[in-house]
């Protein structure tokens, strides 16, 4: 992590534990895992309300001429200089000034709201918080603190990315202190640098155009960090350039943020959808340049079960043609859906980046459905590179976990027809302070070395490159002969009959032929079998960990008893430390 990374995550940090000290307040009144009702929209409408603060007298003034107009709601936005503005007399300063009137005067004042921010608020289901601290006798005293100098959203003193931290962080701890998992909300910003940083590797060319406008998808986009920083850094590539994001979440509270922060970027928030992206696709018809996406994984998607099957049953027609993973897992799903939105590569085609854990490389026995989806990604020469990350990286699992790089951009360059593997598990730095299972991070030299491995496309002690049918095999079914009493095969029509308990099977890899193979590895051990051909299935597995597997041997005997031996004597001279002894 660069100096520049380090102050802006510790300016984060400092803002993030103020805004949430606020919390002191809501003792008693709210449980600890119940902050976040509160803290989380009222930060939310305070960064609305900093940001329209300079141009609020303006609005009313025009307010005055504009309203009942037909182009009412335009004028409002250009007076204001956003899309979105509040006609409401109120500030978070003025509510202060008539105590006795302040849940009437805040329903005002969030009523003023132009209909985009009132629809934003409705998610967070906030009136019922606002009675509720009326009742109590608190709501006064909670929005005096954030009108004090630790709830000083204004954009000059902070910028529209570190806000997006800053609400992701509250979301983290709400989440922690909710007992819930932060993970599903929040993937840590340097593996989105990363994932960025693959996806627009090779584009560097078509991206600097004058003017270039491209697209972006995240089905599972929480509180909109990857879309986000996807922009933040095509802006550097190209400032003339323009991204334009559309995502789909169904937390409401990380949909409303997400939207929320959209909207103060100035980006069309509408392209932020609020529903189950697995059973109701927002952007059914729609293809992007690009598809970025850390979905939950190990979640089932039994619920949504009768509309994904019935989508299955379309074929290729929906989303779901290739096959469907267990229903214990809805990850492959979302990969799916990934693949579901490329463009044609007539187009210009599609780069998806997205994270997995390690069951998608080899769960499913060949012709299940895990096994399917890997076969048509991979005969389909879909799969560019799988990335494996280090453990201790996310803040709700220490697991390994892995991004996936996809592309129909293949044709006539040298990725054609192969897969690259990089071994990224061990460039890391442990943190001095851990956040829920988060231990490491990965620094920005290994940002860089991990993207410089991936465009060079080129063997080495991290990176691994295989044509596509080597990780494809057929399960072929071995038979025996049923054998009688006196040990001979028992025929039918001349056929031995095959025995099922003395049954076996054999995976062939594609690059073998299965005669060969047979041949050498099951006659010379059994006569007399033969291989079921009905029964025969093409299966595909990426054993990533098996690629990279370097053997270390034992410690000699020797060594390892010295070992012992220091050991006892440490612990004996502790003992004596103890017990004076």
């Amino acid at each position: 992590m660069d100096l520049n990374q380090k102050n802006l995550s510790v300016n984060i940090n400092e803002k993030a534990n103020l805004i949430w000290a606020i919390a002191d307040k809501l003792t008693g009144v709210y449980k600890p895992h119940e902050y976040g009702l509160v803290i989380l929209p009222l930060t939310v409408i305070r960064r609305f309300d900093a940001i329209l603060a300079d141009t609020k007298q303006k609005v009313l003034d025009r307010w005055k001429s504009a309203k009942g107009t037909p182009n009412a709601d335009l004028i409002l936005k250009r007076t204001a200089g956003y899309n979105f503005y509040n006609v409401s007399r109120f500030t978070f300063e003025t509510l202060l000034d008539d105590p006795d009137n302040i849940e009437a005067n805040l329903r005002d004042y969030l009523n003023g709201f132009s209909e985009n921010v009132r629809n934003i608020l409705q998610k967070f289901k906030f009136d019922a918080q606002i009675a509720t601290m009326a009742e109590k006798g608190i709501l006064y005293i909670v929005v005096k603190e954030f009108t004090t100098p630790k709830a000083n959203l204004h954009p000059k003193k902070i910028s529209n990315l570190e806000m997006g931290y800053i609400f992701e962080e509250i979301i983290r701890r709400f989440s922690e202190s909710h007992n819930e998992d932060a993970g599903q909300h929040y993937t840590p910003r340097e593996v989105i640098r990363l994932m960025v940083n693959i996806l627009f590797n090779d584009d560097g060319e078509l991206l600097a155009g004058d003017k270039t406008i491209k697209t972006i998808y995240d089905p599972a986009c929480g509180t909109g960090g990857m879309l986000s920083e996807a922009q933040e850094y095509l802006q550097s590539l190209n400032g003339s350039a323009k991204l334009m994001a559309f995502g789909q979440e169904l937390n409401d509270e990380t949909f409303a943020i997400c939207k929320a922060d959209m909207l103060i970027k100035e980006n069309d928030a509408d392209r932020i959808k609020n529903g189950n992206t697995l059973s109701d696709d927002q952007f059914p018809d729609m293809t992007f340049d690009y598809v970025i996406s850390n979905p939950p994984f190990g979640r089932e998607w039994k619920n949504e079960k009768p509309k994904i099957e019935a989508e299955a049953k379309r074929g290729f027609a929906g989303r779901f043609g290739p096959g469907l993973p267990a229903v214990g897992d809805g990850q492959m799903l979302f990969l799916l859906t990934a693949l579901s939105k490329m463009k044609q590569a007539s187009q210009g085609g599609t780069r998806i980046a997205i994270i997995h854990n390690g069951s998608p490389l080899f769960t499913g026995d060949a012709g299940s459905g895990p096994s399917e989806i890997r076969r048509y990604i991979l005969e389909n020469d879909l799969l560019e590179a799988i990335v494996a990350l280090p453990n201790d990286i996310f803040y709700n699992t220490g697991i390994a976990t892995y991004i996936w790089v996809l592309s129909n951009k293949k044709a006539g360059t040298r990725r054609e027809g192969k897969v690259q593997l990089i071994n990224a598990s061990g460039l890391f730095e442990k943190r001095r302070k851990s956040l829920g299972n988060k231990r490491n991070d990965i620094p920005e030299d290994a940002i860089e070395k991990i993207t410089k491995i991936y465009g060079d496309f080129r063997r080495g002690p991290l990176c691994k490159i295989f044509n596509n049918e080597e990780f494809g095999y057929t399960k072929i079914t071995v038979e025996r002969p049923l054998l009688d009493e006196k040990g001979n095969p028992i025929l039918k029509k001349g056929k031995p009959q095959a025995d099922s308990a003395r049954r076996d099977t054999e995976n062939v890899p594609l690059t073998e032929e299965i005669e060969d193979y047979f041949a050498r590895e099951v006659l010379p051990y059994a006569p007399d079998a033969w291989i079921d051909e009905s029964k025969s299935k093409v299966g595909y597995e990426i054993p990533f960990t098996r690629y990279f597997y370097k053997y270390e041997p034992p410690k000699p005997s020797a060594e390892i008893k010295d070992e012992i031996l220091a050991l006892e004597k440490e612990l004996a001279g502790s003992l004596k430390e103890v017990f004076g002894k």
